[in-house]
């Protein structure tokens, strides 16, 4: 009987300490792990950054688990301290990734603002360069008068013979004229038709009158606001050249689009 609980205390001993051992091997790996990790985080810039606190609770738990690892029986307390210092190291890196992603998120609404402010100015310069250039084509048709501001002249070849009706060729002037006032859409318009001294002067003036309002009613179909367009016939007053010769006679017969200012100020009829 004796001989049989010798048997039985020296089976148990072996098992408690196949156990220990094998409890003291686990605690080992997990130091390990847990040294590895804090190695990381120790010499990460960034995670020494966003999370420093969480890197110092890291060392602690590790020497705690390191200093527990000397001490037979400790194996318990050392996979805890492990543990601890372990999961603060991961802390720690879940904290710097989370500070990479808001910064490269700042960064790239930075550059969305900067690309979106940068497409603004673009828009504004391409609207100032065509209100520009329309500016150009615009004094490349007018003569200035002093007393008037900026005239434009459409010439007598625009128009059919004899009559109020514009040809092709008188388009691409008004398209240019349309393109100025939707540009410039505080300006205002008059338009005043001029005739030769051919004929009746009842009939100069009618002509004159109705040459100005088919170019209004012209503008008005391309989208002006009638609005801003005035009408005036002034028949065969105010010639340019002697109505004696046939190319003076040319030039009489016209219409004048008087321009006002920037502000909407335009010169009084004559």
């Amino acid at each position: 009987m004796k001989r049989l609980d010798y048997r039985c205390a020296t089976a148990l001993l072996g098992f408690v300490l196949l156990t220990g051992c094998a409890g003291v091997e686990h605690s080992q790996q997990e130091l390990d792990a847990a040294r590895v990790s804090f190695q990381k985080v120790k010499h990460d810039p960034l995670v020494l950054r966003s999370a420093p606190l969480d890197v110092v609770r890291a060392g602690e738990a590790l020497t705690r688990a390191e200093g527990f690892s000397g001490y037979w029986g400790s194996s318990a307390d050392v996979s805890h301290y492990a543990y601890l210092s372990l999961r603060f190291s991961q802390i720690a890196s879940e904290h710097s990734l989370l500070l990479a992603n808001q910064e490269r998120l700042a960064a790239l609404e930075q550059e969305r603002q900067r690309l979106q402010q940068a497409l603004r100015d673009a828009k504004l310069l391409s609207v100032q360069q065509q209100g520009q250039a329309q500016d150009e084509q615009m004094v490349s048709l007018t003569r200035t008068q002093v007393d008037r501001g900026l005239v434009m002249t459409l010439s007598d070849v625009l128009f059919e013979p004899a009559t109020a009706s514009l040809n092709a060729s008188a388009n691409r002037t008004l398209l240019k004229l349309v393109q100025f006032l939707q540009l410039n859409p505080r300006r205002i318009v008059r338009i005043e038709g001029y005739a030769d001294n051919q004929g009746s002067q009842a009939q100069n003036l009618q002509l004159s009158v109705e040459r100005a309002q088919e170019v209004a009613n012209v503008l008005e179909d391309l989208g002006i606001d009638k609005k801003r367009l005035q009408v005036q016939g002034y028949g065969e007053a105010y010639p340019l050249a002697e109505n004696a010769s046939r190319r003076g006679r040319e030039q009489n017969r016209r219409v004048e689009i008087v321009f006002s200012d920037e502000q909407g100020n335009l010169s009084p009829p004559r």
